[in-house]
């Protein structure tokens, strides 16, 4: 056996330096692969493009004209399950509404008996006058004086054009809405904050309901709950919950946790660090999710029309369904009025606490 050397070891190194290596070797070891940059990705990803169009078109000019393509190109129709999942879906539902009838008019009672529907009778026993001098002294303590004139001028332009019960009407729709999101998705915005897991899972969730059309969230509420006002409330809270959510979820992530630290230093309880230094400091974050909550929920109103709700969303609906654009257009300028006033005004809630000053 030849004794190992220094000379011998120099010599494998470099038969093992001069060997020939794979392709894969190659690939790998190659710089813009082995730490890709952009461009790189980008030339990558239209390569890989390409060569996937020039397999279809070899694949479309293989087929002989008037044959079926096949498998290859075609989907084939036994794989097609969409009327099974329908009817599945169907009976689901027809399921929920037989078994669950109790419960949905118990809240068709609850929400009828004891908030909208004394909130929309408050908001029309109100003088209009009264309507204009609370509204303008609240947009003038909450905004600025400028802001009262402006919210003067647009509840005339509502009164002199004979809406402003109908404006009441949706106001009261949206409120409701507004603090029924409030009342579940402050909680659940706090749970996620805590937990990890949580946020994780409602994630996508949050995401599927703020991105599905919303005429769907009209088919699960008119089912459940008939035509009316409460599946208009319903419809809305789901289309409207997830800012409220997610912002409180962010707000209360986002605090300082040195702050966090030194609370909880001074061996305050969980329930003391949320109510004490958590929420006050979020605070902001969270009325600017109460802010978007509310928008979201006065976008549903000419939706809402369409399944029975009153306000100015049936006066855009009846113009809309009698080609008549005068009436149309009134009822939507008034919709746009009432959001500018929300608007504002909970955006002034929101940034009170940053304007107080450090205690």
């Amino acid at each position: 056996m030849q004794p190992v050397t220094e000379d011998t070891r120099d010599e494998n190194s470099d038969a093992n330096s001069i060997s020939p290596r794979t392709f894969w070797q190659r690939v790998i070891d190659n710089r813009p692969f082995a730490h890709p940059t952009a461009k790189s990705k980008i030339f990558l990803v239209l390569l890989i493009a390409a060569v996937l169009v020039i397999v279809v078109l070899l694949l479309y000019n293989a087929v002989p004209p008037g044959e079926d393509p096949g498998v290859v190109i075609d989907y084939p129709e036994e794989w097609d399950f969409r009327y099974e999942t329908i009817k599945w879906i169907d009976d689901r539902v027809d399921w929920v509404v037989i078994n669950w009838e109790t419960f949905t008019e118990g809240i068709n009672k609850v929400l009828l008996r004891y908030l909208l529907g004394p909130l929309e009778d408050f908001l029309l026993w109100l003088p209009w006058w009264f309507v204009f001098v609370i509204t303008g002294l609240l947009a003038w303590r909450i905004v600025s004086a400028r802001f009262a004139g402006i919210v003067v001028f647009l509840l005339g332009f509502m009164t002199i054009m004979g809406l402003l019960d109908l404006a009441a009407q949706t106001l009261a729709i949206t409120l409701t809405s507004a603090f029924i999101c409030v009342i579940f998705g402050l909680p659940i915005g706090i749970i996620a904050a805590r937990s990890s897991r949580l946020d994780a899972f409602i994630r996508p969730v949050l995401d599927m309901m703020q991105t599905m059309p919303s005429f769907v969230y009209l088919i699960p509420a008119v089912m459940l709950f008939s035509m009316g006002a409460t599946p208009a409330v319903m419809a809305t809270c789901i289309y409207s919950i997830p800012p409220i959510i997610r912002l409180t979820n962010l707000g209360i992530r986002q605090v300082d946790t040195q702050v966090v630290e030194a609370a909880r230093s001074f061996g305050v309880t969980a329930w003391q660090l949320l109510r004490k230094v958590q929420i006050p400091l979020a605070l902001p974050t969270i009325l600017a999710g109460v802010n978007q909550t509310i928008m979201m929920a006065l976008a549903m109103v000419v939706l809402a029309s369409m399944i029975g709700a009153a306000g100015l969303g049936v006066e855009v609906l009846t113009g809309l369904g009698r080609i008549n654009p005068g009436q149309a257009f009134v009822g939507g300028i008034s919709i746009v009025f009432l959001a500018i006033i929300l608007d504002r005004i909970s955006q002034g809630f929101a940034k009170r606490p940053e304007k107080r000053p450090a205690t």
